[in-house]
């Protein structure tokens, strides 16, 4: 007996794509049959033909701001957000919330504020900053998923970026608690460099911001991590890459037994700084946009399974700090676009790149849930994981509008963007999250806890 069946869709794995029906019973994929072999109607059932299922996504970097900065966004509608974008697992980072999640007090917050509002699945990420070296043993043993450091300033004041003692000796008490570090890789120093000297020459253009975040700039910060890591043992985690020259570094590091992976993020792959120029302020994120040579790199690095994991660093904010000061120096730093993920993977990468179906559930589920420690739970489709399901279809063509987002804030580079391929249901640990059906007129988004 099944409390769901899927009929006669077409599961993707990271391996293979195939036709079957799927029978969940108590939020598990309890069987995965012959097409039309389960005829039982003691269930709810789902029609899927002409519907591609993927593993449920998992989202390791979304800043969600709660406790504290919830007029930002919050966890309820962020991981609304989420739902509709086909995603069932996030992982919420130690800022920008205030006060950010440094200690297991904080974390205990976060915590219940999550258990409270998010409606699919979720981790915590814990913080490394100068100051609390001593609570990282205490945040491992409350279930964070692992530990942020950025090594240059972040924007906020209540989360100090890493200084080389803070990592080194952050990284050695990590690799103790054998869990992992994520790192916003770019030098302090020459960004501050070069940010003051275009400041003091009156320089304000977009491409000047671009030009004050140059790629060194991540090359230089990934370098020297790198070694910090090799020095320590400790695992890491390079965020929201937005270079093939970062990358190059890190497969070198790789071959010499380095413990590291990598990430980029869907505005890396969809956007360049031409397009900045024309969005303006909405696409402002650090690292900055890069040239459109970057961008077909980093698809080629996809391609040749250089990259990892697939994550949108949806970092939001109020429109006021999008719109606020004379500069672009002074606005704010952070695309709203968790919602898009699949939708740029699917249009960018296997429409126009021809990237397969199984490259993207691997980026996108499979990889995430093997990095940190939640496969065969989740991650994939199988007997036994967690029905945490999307069901796509992959023929359905939309134009992105304001009023199609969940966000707090209607605010995001992607308005106005053409995507094929668009998520019809979402299934987290069984239950429907998000249904959009034509045929029926159904767009919800569920208010259960799960």
């Amino acid at each position: 007996m099944f409390d769901i069946v899927v009929r006669f869709g077409t599961i993707v794995t990271e391996k293979d794509v195939f036709q079957a029906d799927i029978g969940i019973r108590e939020g598990k994929v309890a069987a995965i049959c012959t097409p039309g072999s389960i005829q039982s109607t003691d269930h709810k059932v789902i029609d899927a033909n002409g519907l591609h299922i993927f593993p449920g996504l998992i989202d390791i970097h979304v800043h969600f701001n709660e406790p504290g900065r919830d007029n930002w966004e919050g966890l309820e509608t962020g991981s609304k957000s989420l739902a509709a974008g086909g995603v069932t697992t996030f992982f919420d980072m130690p800022l920008n919330s205030n006060p950010p999640t440094t200690t297991r007090e904080q974390f205990l917050i976060k915590q219940q504020l999550s258990n409270d509002k998010a409606i699919i699945n979720y981790r915590l990420w814990g913080g490394l900053v100068p100051d609390n070296i001593d609570h990282l043993t205490d945040l491992h043993e409350e279930g964070a998923i692992g530990f942020k450091a950025f090594m240059s300033e972040c924007g906020t004041d209540d989360f100090q970026y890493a200084d080389n003692g803070t990592l080194l000796k952050g990284m050695e008490k990590i690799a103790e608690l054998d869990s992992i570090l994520a790192l916003h890789a770019e030098s302090n120093e020459m960004i501050n460099y070069l940010t003051e000297k275009a400041i003091n020459e009156k320089r304000f253009s977009i491409r000047d911001y671009c030009q004050s975040r140059p790629i060194i700039s991540e090359v230089e910060a990934v370098e020297r991590v790198l070694n910090y890591a090799e020095l320590t043992g400790c695992k890491i985690h390079i965020v929201h890459v937005s270079s093939k020259r970062v990358i190059d570094r890190i497969i070198e590091a790789k071959t010499k037994g380095v413990n590291v992976s990598v990430e980029t993020c869907p505005h890396y792959l969809a956007f360049s700084i031409n397009d900045f120029e024309q969005i303006g302020a909405t696409a402002k994120c650090a690292p900055p946009l890069r040239e459109r040579e970057e961008v077909e790199m980093l698809w080629k690095s996809i391609k040749n399974g250089d990259i990892d994991m697939v994550s949108s660093d949806h970092s939001p904010s109020p429109p006021e700090l999008k719109d606020q000061g004379e500069t672009i120096f002074d606005v704010w730093g952070g695309i709203a676009g968790c919602q898009s993920t699949l939708s740029v993977l699917l249009t960018e990468g296997f429409y126009k790149r021809r990237i397969s179906l199984s490259k993207i559930a691997e980026l996108t589920a499979y990889q995430p849930a093997k990095r940190f420690g939640l496969y065969p739970t989740k991650g994939s489709i199988q007997i036994g994981s967690d029905a945490d399901l999307t069901l796509v279809d992959l023929n359905e063509e939309f134009t992105l509008k304001k009023e199609d987002l969940y966000y707090r804030h209607k605010i995001s580079p992607y308005i106005g963007k053409k995507f094929i391929g668009k998520t019809k249901y979402t299934i987290s640990r069984g239950q429907f999250v998000y249904e959009n059906m034509n045929d029926s007129s159904v767009t919800r988004v569920s208010n259960s806890i799960l």
